[in-house]
């Protein structure tokens, strides 16, 4: 996957050193002695673009993990705006040699201008154009994270309805690639606009003798195909395009102003003086540092205009970091479990083996207040144990008698409303039409089932030879070991039956040529159903194609169905209620190659309303086995160091009391401090403009 990507860097870099003669000054020379000098005179503009080339994976994975956590997606505003102008443009203009062109220059192009807008200036010594335009790509980043974290817009063609993400989806290894460093949700403001036109604009302004005009032309020609081959490949809007342009000329009027203050302080010749200094002569750097910190200190201490809008800078910067890490970490750990053997949920509970080393034990905790845990069963339940949680309803079986408890009564009594001696059933199901009303039990491929007064019932249809069940309401849904690939429906109390068969979980051959390139060909023809849930509208099935486990997405109401994700990477462990589809995937993992960054597997999940994907969690630790609730997902999370918690996310952000009271504080101290910054401000100019009038 990583070739197209060295591919394009190599032919960008390639291709700017290429170009020197032609973008150079006239009375520039080019020598080898200056490529390796020019590192040593601008280590710290390259140690610049180095920091924002790797932190935008961090803010890559914080845009995942927030828009998953909040919902906050601005993309309906921008295309009740737009409609599908965008779609009109590609539809227009849509040739397979004109995708193939602008999708390496999208990528590779950006890569050269990115790269070649420092080194050109650095390499041919022009410090005067190399600090502003080093600082005007910095603030381009700068300005646009508040809107990739907090104003997500989605790429056209994945919101649009008949449009294409043709650059993503050109091949296979491009479309991996480009899924693994793209969260699909950035799309305002568009840095393919914003780097570029800051670029042309620096050049514009700060080129005073037009030295740089063949470059500034080249920029210039670069924006405009860029500006079209975005609306084109189906990843920008217009609107993007309109805020990339804002962003770069506020970058450069911000670079503009403190460029002078930041260079006299990090400006290589002064910085390579000073480490001089602090290796020959440490008591002297001390002491530079001791006058400029008191000097500093006594400033802040009767500070002007200037100082008290540093201080408001500073406490809406920790605001706003307090707030991003909140809403990052929406996910906590469940208390009270030493360590989880299984779990089991249903609204606002959550039922818990806990194989501690004093012996088994069932923890109980009520999600509406996680706080709130009861322990039952110290002694008798065992590692092992089948149990199942519906509604308020627990019911467990050891190896001799089957115990329901009402979990609303717990904080009352630990006793069983209902024990049956019976020896312990493979699968446990409760359900019912409305109220959880039955208890159905499937041991050695057969079924039986019992009302919570002990009493059996009839089931109405007999099956046997039972690989997997499911249950919704008084459906049950079966898959047999004769019929791997079908699930059958029945109804309790009704004799009939309904199978759907035919679960389509082939892909395009493109991506079955890559599985079988990695040594694990695809067998549709021996594909079995390995796990599935279902609901009134959709039915979610796993299917083990011997090359990989593929999530197929089936609607009950007009037999279409999909895969949810993406055909090459294993999937397991779906769960789905109230519309929503969650998963686990080891995303990006190749087993020829299995790289240990991708050997953790990730949660998933996707509104089956808009069919729109979000990655929950996006690190490089493993979690697996989501349960969809009504307000809360919960899995399992493994640490670094093997520690198995059982994690519960809401899906409504909430802010923890310590984080309130922060903000709450910081607000104040913030308006207090604009109130006085603005005070100060008319103040100063008003003296300002009595000094000038005398």
């Amino acid at each position: 996957m990583d070739g197209i990507y060295l591919s394009w860097m190599v032919s960008a870099l390639a291709l700017g050193v290429i170009l020197l003669p032609v973008f150079k000054p006239p009375w520039m020379q080019i020598t080898l002695p200056t490529f390796v000098d020019f590192f040593r005179r601008y280590w710290i503009h390259i140690l610049i673009v180095f920091i924002i080339y790797n932190s935008k994976d961090l803010l890559d994975q914080l845009d995942r993990i927030i828009i998953a956590n909040t919902g906050l997606d601005m993309t309906p505003l921008i295309y009740g705006l737009e409609g599908d102008l965008v779609l009109e443009v590609q539809q227009l203009f849509e040739a397979k040699w004109l995708t193939v062109a602008l999708t390496h220059f999208y990528v590779a192009g950006f890569m050269f201008i990115c790269y070649v807008s420092i080194f050109y200036f650095a390499f041919f010594d022009d410090r005067w154009i190399a600090d502003r335009m080093t600082l005007t790509i910095a603030w381009v980043y700068i300005l646009a994270i508040p809107f990739y974290l907090f104003f997500n817009v989605r790429v056209t063609g994945d919101y649009i309805p008949g449009m294409e993400t043709l650059a993503y989806d050109l091949t296979p290894e491009i479309s991996d690639w480009f899924r693994r460093i793209d969260p699909f949700t950035n799309g305002m403001p568009s840095l393919h606009i914003g780097i570029p036109f800051a670029v042309w604009l620096c050049l514009t302004r700060f080129d005073e003798d037009r030295r740089w005009n063949k470059y500034r032309t080249l920029v210039l020609a670069y924006t405009l195909i860029t500006a079209f081959a975005i609306i084109y490949l189906g990843i920008h809007w217009f609107l993007d395009i309109i805020g990339g342009m804002l962003i770069a000329a506020l970058a450069v009027s911000v670079a503009d102003r403190t460029s002078d203050s930041w260079w006299k302080i990090f400006d290589e010749r002064t910085m390579n003086a000073r480490i001089v200094t602090l290796l020959t002569n440490p008591n002297k750097a001390f002491g530079i540092v001791k006058n400029r910190v008191s000097s500093l200190l006594k400033r802040y201490r009767n500070p002007k205009s200037k100082e008290t809008g540093v201080l408001a800078i500073i406490v809406f910067l920790m605001l706003f970091s307090v707030i991003t890490w909140e809403l990052s970490h929406q996910s906590l750990p469940a208390g009270g479990i030493e360590a989880p053997q299984d779990v089991a949920t249903d609204d606002g509970w959550m039922a818990t083996i806990d194989n501690r080393s004093t012996g088994p034990v069932m923890v109980i905790h009520n999600l509406a207040d996680i706080e709130l845990r009861w322990e039952i069963m110290n002694g008798s339940i065992e590692v092992d144990s089948t149990y199942a949680l519906a509604g308020s309803k627990l019911v467990i079986a050891n190896q001799t008698v089957l115990s329901a408890f009402e979990l609303d009564e717990l904080n009352a009594s630990t006793q069983p409303i209902l024990s049956i001696p019976m020896d312990r059933p493979d699968e446990i199901l409760l359900t019912g039409a409305g109220l959880v009303e039955y208890i159905i039990l499937e041991k050695d491929g057969a079924l039986s089932g019992f009302n919570f007064q002990g009493e059996a019932i009839e089931l109405g249809f007999d099956v046997s030879n039972i690989e997997l069940i499911r249950a919704n309401g008084l459906e049950i849904a079966m898959v047999l070991a004769d019929e791997p690939t079908n699930i059958q429906l029945s109804q309790i109390g009704s004799s009939g039956s309904i199978t759907i068969g035919q679960i389509n979980a082939s892909s395009t051959p493109e991506q079955d040529e890559i599985l079988a390139t990695w040594g694990t060909p695809v067998d549709m023809k021996n594909a079995t159903i390995t796990d599935f849930v279902f609901d009134d509208e959709y039915l979610a099935v796993t299917v083990n194609v011997s090359a990989t486990e593929r999530l197929v997405v089936y609607n009950r109401s007009n037999g279409n169905q999909w895969l949810a994700s993406d055909a090459k990477f294993s999937v397991s462990d779906p769960s789905m209620k109230n519309g929503i589809l969650a998963w686990s995937a080891r995303d990006h993992l190749e087993p020829s190659n299995p790289l240990e960054k991708y050997m953790d597997g990730e949660i998933h999940f996707v509104n089956l309303s808009n069919n729109h994907t979000q990655q929950l969690t996006s690190d490089a630790l493993h979690q697996w086995g989501p349960q969809v609730l009504e307000h809360h997902l919960v899995y399992f999370e493994e640490s670094a160091d093997g520690e198995i918690t059982i994690h519960i996310h809401s899906w409504v952000p909430e802010l923890t009391v310590y984080s309130n009271v922060i903000l709450q504080i910081g607000t104040i101290i913030g308006v207090l401090l604009v109130f006085t910054h603005i005070v100060q401000r008319q103040s100063e100019s008003r003296r300002m403009n009595l000094v000038n009038e005398k």
